[in-house]
């Protein structure tokens, strides 16, 4: 028999995951985009793909299909603007004089859609990837025609098939000179998903897989050391954000041993009392632990069968959380307590709250059926 305080501590969860259901929904704006954060400086009044679409796939997972419908015809708007670009980027690429970082699609937009007035380190591939599997994901979850988004779905496959292998900044805007795994991962799953979209024409669909099995031989053959992925190529150094690739995204198998010794080697690495840090040599604002990466990792072990594990993961990520939602990170376990003035001076306190943190709690207590949709 199920004990009354396991109830109620579920019953907790569950409404929890509700409530942040509710916020991202009351932000979210009127054309689609959803706010990075409502509040804090560097982020407000921006909505990132990668970011969008991990809300998104919460959104739809978690009953809302609308709310994410309307993200993606966001982004469908967005790359459609960009069509001269697109071509322009395409067309270098193939004649083997590929165009400069700064003239490549920006990560981050208005809520307009329009390019971010404000200096950021724009070069960044692995969002346009995270759009097309959350677009997929959905469509099949609710058996949705994906032909109002099928351009866009065409446009950037041929982006990312011509720029893959460049270096780029990763998840966290950092080291635009490395290819970095969890891109190649995002890259992999979202072209693997967008070529089985009903509808898409064949030519490009063939792109899709080709470019997709040369991204997992790229990922498989240089991503790897000690059995288990790296941050990037050439690097012993592991990233939070690796457990992505396992899930939600399921670039690799969650049985398979190279998901396993990676999910390992991150709950060794950077997990401290439930709460997971981004990478060992994180500083930024003290690097501190993130309750979306900590659901992340709940997604990943449950999917590997690790239930218990991911509650436990899920139970963490709660105890962050207050009336206004979920934050970036707490400062529970700073890897370097120096470095946090110097963020505060920069640009006031971290965020909070930050939407994909709310997310990714929805995201794991649905996948553990600790709430229904």
């Amino acid at each position: 028999m199920t004990s009354t305080p396991v109830l109620a501590d579920r019953e907790a969860l569950a409404a929890l995951a509700l409530d942040q259901r509710a916020l991202i929904r009351s932000l979210q704006h009127a054309d689609g985009a959803y706010p990075a954060s409502p509040t804090f400086s560097a982020y407000r009044g921006y909505s990132w793909f990668r970011d969008g679409a991990f809300i998104a796939d919460a959104m739809s997972a978690g009953g809302d299909a609308a709310s994410a419908e309307a993200f993606f015809g966001w982004c469908a708007r967005v790359i459609e603007a960009r069509r001269d670009d697109v071509a322009r980027i395409v067309a270098a690429a193939a004649a083997g004089t590929p165009l400069p970082d700064a003239d490549m699609l920006p990560t981050r937009f208005d809520f307009d859609g329009r390019d971010g007035t404000d200096e950021w380190w724009d070069f960044q591939l692995d969002g346009y990837g995270i759009w097309l599997w959350a677009l997929a994901a959905h469509a099949t979850r609710h058996g949705v025609d994906a032909a109002p988004w099928l351009d866009a779905c065409r446009l950037t496959i041929e982006y990312l098939a011509s720029s893959w292998a460049r270096p780029c900044y990763d998840w966290w805007e950092e080291h635009i000179e490395q290819v970095h795994i969890s891109t190649l991962g995002s890259l992999l799953a979202g072209l693997r998903a967008a070529a089985v979209l009903p509808g898409l024409d064949e030519v490009t669909a063939e792109l899709a897989r080709t470019t997709a099995s040369a991204i997992d031989e790229r990922m498989r053959t240089d991503g790897v050391l000690d059995g288990h992925l790296v941050k990037w190529v050439g690097t012993d150094a592991v990233d939070a954000s690796l457990a992505s690739l396992v899930a939600p995204l399921g670039a690799l198998d969650a049985q398979e041993p190279l998901a396993l010794a990676t999910l390992e080697v991150l709950d060794e690495q950077l997990v401290v009392d439930g709460g997971m840090h981004r990478f060992r040599a994180d500083t930024y604002f003290g690097g501190g632990q993130w309750p979306l990466l900590s659901c992340m990792l709940g997604l990943a072990w449950a999917r590997a069968g690790r239930t218990e594990r991911a509650l436990e993961l899920l139970r963490w990520a709660a105890s962050t959380a207050h009336d206004g939602g979920i934050p970036e990170q707490v400062d529970r376990h700073l890897l370097d307590a120096s470095f946090v003035d110097e963020w505060v001076e920069r640009w006031g306190p971290s965020a909070d709250p930050l939407l994909w943190s709310s997310a990714m709690y929805l995201r794991l207590a649905v996948e553990l059926g600790v709430v229904e949709p």
